[in-house]
């Protein structure tokens, strides 16, 4: 998903990703740019770098959720699927 959203959009915009999260991408906001994960498939990549599910979590929340790092900072959301 990484290399579809750098080569539609790459070129318009500065995209910004988290490392190590590729398989979490589900897309990219039409309006600002931004790329948008998957909070369960964030924690999905998480343990399998070994973290416990509880760890996963944890980490994810206070190291990837809420962290701002500027205007593109990327969308985290609950996709519910």
């Amino acid at each position: 998903m990484k290399d579809i959203l750098i080569e539609n959009y790459g070129e318009s915009s500065e995209l910004l990703f988290a490392d190590g999260l590729d398989q979490a991408i589900i897309g990219i906001c039409p309006i600002s740019y931004r790329v948008v994960y998957s909070r369960s498939k964030v924690i999905d990549c998480l343990m399998l770098e070994d973290l416990s599910y509880e760890d996963a979590i944890e980490h994810a929340e206070f190291n990837i959720f809420n962290s701002y790092v500027g205007e593109l900072t990327p969308i985290w959301i609950d996709d519910l699927l």
